[in-house]
């Protein structure tokens, strides 16, 4: 079968099934659950999955993890990844019940395209918890969940339509401050003010953010000023988000603010302890491979899905996310897709409209975007030489 007719039959596949993908994206919907503890999610995935004929490996490496397979070895290896943990407070405010759709209903696209293909080609949906904290993705590649796979594709919702969102590079921060408590009314000389230390420390990143390049970002809080007003504090604990475009902005912002964090403590006489918190919670820039974006926008727009081309918003670098993970271990897209309504993502409105049947169309056409883009890569192999060299440049540019 030509390309264009393997398009079609996976295309149709995610048709056939569409009510039962709503119901799917429903149960998630209505049963919102934080990182790590999406059993019911994980549990309504895997089954599903399985039903259609996947090999599933439930709680892969994690509690609520998965991964469920078809195809055969020897090939190229397509990776499509399930999000589905929520937010506290709000549920789906992120769409993260639409991300599990669009990624199941990739997969039985794919599946139902690599039947009638003769070279042998593996495909694996991978259900990866906790993007909102926690880290999942980064759990999964530190166990080698990634190290096979030739490309990695995921879509997200949003109030616009954009094929290369950019996301920033974060990592944590934590600063604790010591002091000595004393009588804040009667012999103060005999205390150190940790709170001091503090506020500078705020004040001083507040006075860098004027020097900062525009995509550099700290934002934080002070968690401990103290434990009552008749004390000079003793200790005081602070935590910041550092974002930037690339590891490299990244890793010189990380020394900027070092400075501020060790002169509030000179100023102030306080002893200083700081931690950049280099674990799962820390989050690589999102690199979107140009090959895989080109025939993604172009297999979308056939779809009828128009990218935005306002320049204030296709030209913004915010957020931050664990598929950025993951583009740093294999090529990788991570489009944006508009859903039908003005409402900005971690909201409740837009909760309400991750959850209605109006969105349905937006979030299958992902799906079929993603598949098609998964077929030509099939069937012109020599694209994958081009997406790996992109790949090495873009790590060797970040």
């Amino acid at each position: 079968m030509s390309a264009d007719d393997l398009k079609t039959k996976s295309s149709a596949a995610i048709q056939a099934c569409a009510s039962d993908l709503y119901d799917l994206s429903q149960e998630i919907w209505k049963n919102p659950e934080l990182a790590f503890k999406e059993h019911h999610a994980h549990r309504v995935l895997t089954d599903f999955l399985e039903n259609r004929g996947f090999r599933v490996d439930r709680h892969y490496k994690l509690e609520t993890a998965f991964r469920a397979v078809c195809g055969e070895e020897g090939g190229l290896h397509v990776c499509v990844i399930c999000e589905y943990d929520a937010l506290p407070g709000i549920g789906h405010g992120c769409g993260h019940n639409l991300i599990a759709e669009v990624g199941v209903a990739a997969g039985i696209a794919i599946q139902a395209a690599i039947q009638d293909f003769k070279q042998p080609v593996k495909l694996t949906v991978m259900g990866t918890p906790a993007e909102e904290a926690g880290g999942g993705k980064n759990f999964l590649i530190q166990d080698g969940c990634f190290k096979d796979v030739d490309f990695a594709m995921m879509a997200h919702p949003f109030t616009y339509n954009v094929s290369r969102w950019r996301c920033l590079a974060v990592i944590t921060l934590e600063v604790t401050y010591k002091g000595k408590a004393s009588h804040p009314a009667y012999q103060t000389w005999e205390g150190t003010n940790a709170l001091d230390a503090a506020v500078l420390c705020y004040s001083n990143i507040s006075v860098l953010r004027q020097q900062m390049k525009p995509h550099h970002q700290v934002h934080g809080i002070i968690e401990n000023g103290g434990t009552h007003p008749d004390v000079i504090p003793s200790e005081t604990k602070l935590t910041f988000y550092l974002r930037a475009h690339t590891e490299t902005e990244l890793t010189n912002l990380e020394k900027r603010v070092v400075s501020c964090v060790e002169s509030a403590a000179m100023a102030t006489g306080c002893q200083v302890e700081y931690n950049f918190k280099r674990d799962a919670s820390k989050y690589s820039n999102l690199m979107q491979n140009n090959t895989l974006a080109t025939l993604y926008e172009r297999n979308a727009e056939v779809l009828g899905v128009t990218n935005c081309s306002d320049e204030s918003v296709t030209g913004a670098i915010s957020g931050s996310t664990d598929m950025g993970n993951v583009t740093h271990v294999v090529p990788g897209i991570h489009p944006m897709f508009a859903l039908p309504t003005d409402a900005s993502i971690h909201s409740r409105h837009f909760t309400e409209e991750a959850g209605t049947r109006e969105a349905q169309p937006y979030a299958l056409n992902q799906a079929k975007a993603l598949a098609m883009t998964a077929v030509d890569v099939i069937c012109q192999s020599q694209l994958m030489d081009t997406i790996r060299e992109e790949f090495k440049q873009d790590l060797a540019n970040d």
